[in-house]
């Protein structure tokens, strides 16, 4: 088959359009998988600058996640794609083998008494959380007619945006309305970290559980030719080729999506690895881990973290709306327009409080990310290797992410002489050009209504049948 083509050997079942409860149920794991990874994002380099790490060692640190996310979202896709059991379905076995090891790890994080241990439960958490969130993104594929794609991936937005609501503001609900700790000697974490913590693995597994028993999945449409297919291309070295084999394979929808998603989750990853540097040096001008001062700062992330968030969770509802009245693409470019703006606005400000102001262009714009790129691939893929090209797509999610691991360390230390806040409006430069370069994007799939309530055929694009 020729890169780009997008073939399916058996017809397509036409999918019911699902109502707002069975949204709702297939959505809900989010909230716990997201309250993980805010978590997470908010904790982890505070977590390593506390064990002792260094500013330029903080990013390479951060490596563990994109090398486990390289291996496990493809094969994780590529075996769920070959999973039917009439009781458990297909991605549900995923969900919760992954919500099982990521409520683990997450009471395990903030206990550990060394660096390398930090490190290494890093690896083994994002791992875990990303068996459980791969799947998701294929299952809206899965049950939801194309119309109906983009409210299913902003729903899962508005999940992703309330978890990280609450988890990314935990710390510092903890410390300033329950008095709970913040501070703890050398090489210790916080209790309000510890604690917070232990609720993520809680929740993170409740939700995902909620998920896993409110929702019913479709057979496969022929499963005899399912199960002839899935015997011989058994094996798990099998699914290694075919998932890296799948880099070259992409439809090109896909191919342009990638470059998009390459420039804004390096944007994200600069922001989450360097955040809590930038504004506790830059705003809160100190770097000794210890102090009060230091971890005022460190929760003030944690807030401003839960502000994008929750505005995230509000943009899930109008970005279908947005992306009606103009277009998908038009729709993610100025969202991640105002995201590259809202960190690079963080230099200019002096008064702590004012980043709040930045993390609105930060919440639209993930609040985009998480929904309108894959609102767009879904179109794009055949039926049945919707979970192996999601994960395949995650690929660049993962590759921003190592390419941050080992650029951004050496470029803070010697290029920016130990100041995370040109690091971070260097990540703000990187969404900008995401924005941009989503104007290239052949997003064949988006159909709108003529003003006369006819369908159109695909705002110009042709009609799904003949794109390639």
């Amino acid at each position: 088959m020729a890169a780009g083509a997008v073939l399916s050997s058996a017809p397509a079942r036409e999918k019911p359009r699902l109502t707002f409860w069975q949204i709702w149920n297939m959505s809900f794991g989010f909230l716990g998988i997201q309250f993980g990874f805010a978590l997470q994002n908010a904790n982890v380099s505070r977590i390593f600058e506390t064990m002792g790490a260094k500013t330029d060692e903080i990013a390479f640190l951060w490596l563990a996640a994109p090398a486990t996310g390289l291996l496990v979202q493809p094969v994780i896709g590529y075996l769920s794609d070959r999973t039917w059991s009439p009781r458990w379905g297909r991605r549900r076995p995923y969900f919760l083998i992954g919500a099982i090891l990521a409520s683990i790890s997450l009471l395990i994080m903030p206990n550990v008494t060394a660096l390398w241990m930090a490190a290494g439960m890093l690896w083994v958490m994002d791992s875990s959380i990303n068996i459980s969130m791969e799947p998701f993104r294929a299952l809206v594929g899965d049950l939801l007619p194309s119309e109906q794609r983009t409210t299913g991936f902003a729903a899962q937005t508005f999940f992703i945006g309330v978890g990280a609501v609450v988890a990314s503001s935990l710390p510092w609900v903890l410390t300033n309305w329950f008095h709970v700790a913040n501070v703890a000697a050398a090489g210790h974490i916080p209790a309000s970290v510890r604690y917070s913590f232990t609720a993520g693995g809680v929740v993170f597994f409740l939700a995902v559980l909620w998920t896993v028993l409110r929702t019913r999945e479709y057979p496969p449409a022929d499963l005899a030719e399912f199960e002839a297919e899935k015997a011989r291309t058994a094996g798990l070295a099998h699914g290694f080729r075919e998932s890296f084999a799948g880099v070259f394979k992409m439809p090109k929808t896909m191919q342009q999506l990638a470059v998009v998603q390459f420039f804004s989750w390096f944007a994200l990853f600069s922001m989450w690895i360097y955040t809590t540097q930038a504004v506790t040096s830059h705003i809160f001008h100190t770097t000794d881990t210890t102090s009060a001062v230091y971890n005022k700062g460190g929760d003030w992330v944690g807030v401003c973290f839960s502000v994008y968030n929750g505005l995230s969770a509000a943009m899930a509802l109008l970005l279908p709306v947005v992306a009606r009245r103009t277009s998908r693409r038009f729709t993610h470019m100025l969202a991640l327009v105002l995201g590259g703006l809202g960190l690079i606005s963080i230099y200019f400000i002096h008064d702590y409080h004012y980043i709040l102001l930045s993390m609105v262009g930060v919440g639209i714009a993930w609040a985009s990310i998480l929904s309108v790129p894959y609102a767009m691939l879904a179109g794009a893929l055949p039926s049945n290797k919707m979970g192996y090209y999601m994960g395949v797509f995650n690929f660049f999610v993962v590759l921003p992410q190592g390419a941050a691991g080992l650029i951004l360390g050496p470029l803070t230390k010697h290029v920016f002489h130990n100041q995370p806040i040109y690091t971070l409006m260097i990540g703000g430069a990187s969404m900008i050009i995401a924005g941009l370069l989503t104007l290239r994007v052949d997003d064949a799939d988006d159909v709108r209504p003529l003003p006369g309530g006819e369908p159109a055929e695909n705002f110009g694009y042709g009609t799904p049948a003949t794109r390639a």
